[in-house]
């Protein structure tokens, strides 16, 4: 009887755990795989939300919790968390000697755990590389991802050529779609009442979704650019909010306290830590337009027709659907934006609004690719792959 290939699974926030959610179970129900669920980094946290227990309540079993958050989220205490995840996950790899790592984004955890498996020799499955957002430390860090790894999985061609450019052989690099749009696809959402009730959210009444992190590139802007958001939406009368609360990024802290006040002083405006897969979905799905700055608005925020004011240089670079309107980060910019978005003209061309993300079974094309790649032996000496540019 041949051994079952050992395959980890690494998560560290909520978003990233919704989008992989489907992967695992999948791999889970394959008798091949033995499937191991390291949990890390935000999960692990009361102030982002303990949300390592919505992994549990799916009745996924959790292998590991590796505890790396400092209380600081200064330059110097992120790169001493990157310090505590390199450490935790040294010596986990040398305890679980997995077959294959599983990662998926691009944030500095991620990376710090990508360098203990790359020291451990273990084979780096990557989703999703090739992607550019200019105004964040985590295009750096992605790419730094993509060779490291040895399996690729994009989320639009432009992406998988991309990754071909770094160097990676095509015969090893997928675009398999957005796991975020076959999530909206398969997750059963709330009636709009439902998920009305659950938030505390009047019927009778417009809301956005809106949620901004730090601009990881640009020194000391949090606090001004959060201030200018707070203040535009404070100025749209007969709207309230849902404000879901800023990453672990250097700085989020400040954002996360700022959100918590102005929601303390305005009674049409509710901030949540986490709201797990099922209800963030529900509530994007009624709300009427989605602000801020996070990857959500640019990928799955158009695959329910409705608007996405993107703010700043966040997510500057990445494909964008019709439905995406970009402002600076100013209020009269974003005061400009919204009222676009609010518009008779955008609304109804918001119908024929097709997203570049969208990809029939993408959960289903990761499988395949990857049972192909872990079931033979795996040379981990990767050729770099030179395009010819005189064709």
């Amino acid at each position: 009887m041949s051994k079952k290939k050992r395959i980890c699974v690494l998560t560290a926030t909520r978003a990233e755990y919704g989008l992989l959610k489907p992967v695992i179970v999948k791999l889970m129900a394959i008798t091949d795989f033995d499937v191991r669920v390291a949990v890390t980094g935000m999960h692990l946290s009361p102030e982002f939300g303990l949300t390592y227990k919505e992994i549990e309540n799916d009745g996924i079993l959790i292998d590991e919790k590796i505890e790396i958050l400092m209380s600081s989220d200064t330059p110097s205490g992120i790169s001493k968390t990157m310090g505590l995840a390199m450490t935790g996950f040294a010596d986990y790899f040398a305890r679980l000697q997995p077959d294959m790592l599983l990662v998926l984004g691009d944030r500095y955890e991620t990376l710090a755990v990508c360098c203990a498996a790359m020291n451990q020799m273990i084979p780096i499955v990557h989703l999703y590389g090739g992607e550019t957002t200019e105004g964040q430390i985590d295009e750096s860090i992605r790419h730094s991802i993509t060779k490291m790894s040895y399996l690729h999985f994009t989320s639009t061609e432009i992406y998988r050529k991309r990754v071909i450019q770094l160097g990676e052989n095509p015969d090893r690099v997928f675009n398999v779609g957005s796991l975020g749009i076959e999530n909206i696809k398969n997750i059963k959402c709330f009636e709009k009442d439902e998920i009305l009730k659950e938030l505390h959210l009047p019927a009778d009444e417009p809301y956005a979704v809106v949620t901004f992190h730090p601009v990881t590139l640009e020194k000391n802007t949090s606090m001004e650019q959060v201030s200018q958001l707070l203040k535009a939406i404070s100025n749209q009368k007969n709207m309230n909010y849902i404000i879901t609360k800023a990453n672990s990024d250097t700085y989020g802290r400040i954002i996360n306290k700022m959100i918590d006040a102005f929601a303390k002083d305005h009674n049409n405006c509710i901030a949540v830590a986490s709201l797990g897969t099922k209800k963030y979905l529900s509530a994007m799905k009624y709300s009427c337009m989605v602000i801020g700055n996070s990857s959500s608005g640019i990928v799955e925020a158009p695959s329910f027709k409705i608007p996405t004011i993107n703010i700043g240089d966040r997510q500057k670079g990445r494909i964008q659907a019709e439905s995406v309107i970009n402002c600076e980060p100013t209020y009269t910019s974003i005061i400009e934006a919204i009222k676009k978005a609010k518009s008779r003209e955008f609304q109804k061309a918001l119908s024929s609004v097709e997203n570049p993300y969208e990809k029939d079974n993408t959960s289903s094309l990761i499988l395949t690719a990857l049972k192909d790649y872990i079931m033979h032996d795996i040379n981990i000496k990767k050729e770099f792959y030179n395009i010819d540019f005189s064709i």
